[in-house]
Protein backbone atom coordinates (compact mmCIF):
# COMPACT_ATOMS: atom_id res chain seq x y z
CA UNK A 1 0.00 0.00 0.00
CA UNK A 2 1.25 3.13 -0.75
CA UNK A 3 0.10 6.79 -0.21
CA UNK A 4 -2.45 6.78 -2.84
CA UNK A 5 -4.13 3.33 -1.61
CA UNK A 6 -4.35 5.81 1.51
CA UNK A 7 -5.71 7.90 0.35
CA UNK A 8 -8.25 6.21 -1.68
CA UNK A 9 -9.47 4.06 0.74
CA UNK A 10 -9.83 6.85 3.39
CA UNK A 11 -12.19 8.87 0.52
CA UNK A 12 -14.99 6.11 1.04
CA UNK A 13 -15.30 6.57 4.11
CA UNK A 14 -18.21 9.54 5.16
CA UNK A 15 -16.59 10.80 8.17
CA UNK A 16 -14.60 11.14 10.95
CA UNK A 17 -15.96 8.75 13.20
CA UNK A 18 -15.46 6.13 10.21
CA UNK A 19 -12.22 6.87 9.52
CA UNK A 20 -11.10 6.85 13.30
CA UNK A 21 -12.43 3.33 12.96
CA UNK A 22 -10.49 2.69 9.67
CA UNK A 23 -6.82 3.74 11.58
CA UNK A 24 -7.73 2.11 14.87
CA UNK A 25 -8.28 -1.68 12.18
CA UNK A 26 -4.69 -0.44 10.47
CA UNK A 27 -3.39 -0.65 13.77
CA UNK A 28 -4.50 -4.21 14.39
CA UNK A 29 -2.95 -5.06 11.48
CA UNK A 30 0.66 -4.43 12.66
CA UNK A 31 2.98 -7.01 13.14
CA UNK A 32 4.19 -7.55 16.50
CA UNK A 33 6.71 -5.10 17.96
CA UNK A 34 9.93 -6.62 19.28
CA UNK A 35 9.69 -6.60 23.02
CA UNK A 36 13.56 -5.68 22.98
CA UNK A 37 12.73 -2.97 21.35
CA UNK A 38 10.30 -1.17 23.82
CA UNK A 39 12.81 0.68 25.31
CA UNK A 40 13.95 4.57 26.34
CA UNK A 41 16.29 4.94 22.82
CA UNK A 42 13.25 3.78 20.47
CA UNK A 43 10.99 5.75 22.68
CA UNK A 44 9.48 8.79 20.60
CA UNK A 45 9.81 11.92 23.36
CA UNK A 46 6.41 14.09 23.23
CA UNK A 47 4.05 11.49 22.63
CA UNK A 48 1.13 11.38 25.42
CA UNK A 49 1.14 7.66 24.90
CA UNK A 50 3.81 5.50 24.44
CA UNK A 51 5.42 4.60 21.16
CA UNK A 52 8.40 3.31 19.79
CA UNK A 53 10.01 3.09 16.21
CA UNK A 54 12.92 1.42 14.90
CA UNK A 55 14.41 1.62 11.41
CA UNK A 56 16.39 -0.67 9.13
CA UNK A 57 18.46 0.66 6.44
CA UNK A 58 19.11 -1.94 3.57
CA UNK A 59 21.34 -1.54 0.88
CA UNK A 60 19.62 -3.11 -1.60
CA UNK A 61 20.83 -3.73 -5.74
CA UNK A 62 18.43 -0.80 -6.21
CA UNK A 63 19.12 1.79 -3.56
CA UNK A 64 19.16 2.44 0.34
CA UNK A 65 15.76 2.11 1.48
CA UNK A 66 14.41 2.24 4.86
CA UNK A 67 12.36 -0.20 6.99
CA UNK A 68 10.33 1.06 9.85
CA UNK A 69 8.79 -0.64 12.57
CA UNK A 70 6.30 1.10 14.89
CA UNK A 71 4.37 0.45 18.08
CA UNK A 72 2.04 1.85 20.67
CA UNK A 73 0.25 0.87 23.84
CA UNK A 74 -2.59 3.20 22.53
CA UNK A 75 -5.00 1.85 20.05
CA UNK A 76 -5.47 5.04 17.74
CA UNK A 77 -2.26 6.03 17.94
CA UNK A 78 -1.34 2.43 17.22
CA UNK A 79 -3.07 3.28 13.96
CA UNK A 80 -1.34 6.70 13.54
CA UNK A 81 1.97 4.87 13.02
CA UNK A 82 0.71 2.26 10.61
CA UNK A 83 -0.60 5.09 8.51
CA UNK A 84 3.14 6.97 9.14
CA UNK A 85 4.74 3.25 8.40
CA UNK A 86 2.87 3.22 5.24
CA UNK A 87 3.81 6.38 3.94
CA UNK A 88 7.49 6.03 4.73
CA UNK A 89 8.52 2.02 5.11
CA UNK A 90 10.25 0.91 2.03
CA UNK A 91 11.50 4.35 1.28
CA UNK A 92 14.64 5.76 0.18
CA UNK A 93 15.58 8.47 2.46
CA UNK A 94 15.62 10.98 -0.13
CA UNK A 95 11.58 10.29 -1.16
CA UNK A 96 10.95 10.14 2.79
CA UNK A 97 12.31 13.56 3.39
CA UNK A 98 10.54 14.64 -0.12
CA UNK A 99 7.30 13.13 1.38
CA UNK A 100 4.07 15.56 2.90
CA UNK A 101 3.46 13.52 5.70
CA UNK A 102 1.27 15.99 7.23
CA UNK A 103 0.19 17.07 4.07
CA UNK A 104 -1.23 13.49 3.44
CA UNK A 105 -2.58 13.45 7.50
CA UNK A 106 -5.11 16.70 6.13
CA UNK A 107 -5.59 14.72 2.94
CA UNK A 108 -7.08 11.95 4.24
CA UNK A 109 -9.39 13.91 6.81
CA UNK A 110 -7.20 13.02 10.09
CA UNK A 111 -5.05 15.90 10.92
CA UNK A 112 -8.03 18.41 11.49
CA UNK A 113 -9.46 15.85 13.89
CA UNK A 114 -6.39 14.95 16.13
CA UNK A 115 -6.54 16.16 19.68
CA UNK A 116 -3.71 18.83 20.12
CA UNK A 117 -1.58 16.17 22.64
CA UNK A 118 -1.96 13.56 19.70
CA UNK A 119 -0.97 16.27 16.74
CA UNK A 120 2.31 17.06 18.73
CA UNK A 121 2.61 13.49 18.91
CA UNK A 122 2.17 12.87 15.46
CA UNK A 123 4.76 15.54 14.74
CA UNK A 124 7.32 13.81 17.28
CA UNK A 125 6.85 10.47 15.13
CA UNK A 126 7.23 12.25 11.79
CA UNK A 127 10.42 14.29 13.38
CA UNK A 128 11.67 11.03 14.37
CA UNK A 129 11.43 9.44 10.93
CA UNK A 130 13.00 12.42 9.15
CA UNK A 131 16.05 11.66 11.32
CA UNK A 132 16.37 8.49 10.47
CA UNK A 133 16.20 9.66 6.87
CA UNK A 134 18.65 12.47 7.67
CA UNK A 135 21.19 9.87 9.53
CA UNK A 136 20.85 7.77 6.38
CA UNK A 137 21.67 10.40 3.97
CA UNK A 138 24.62 11.38 5.92
CA UNK A 139 25.97 8.01 5.89
CA UNK A 140 25.94 7.99 2.21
Amino acid sequence: MNADDLVADFEFLDNWEDRYRHVIELGKKLPAFPEAERNDTNKVQGCASQVWLISHVKNLPTGTVIEFEGDSDAHIVRGLVAVLLTLVSGRTPKEIMETDILGVFRQIGLEGHLTPQRSNGLRSMVERIRGHARAALAAA
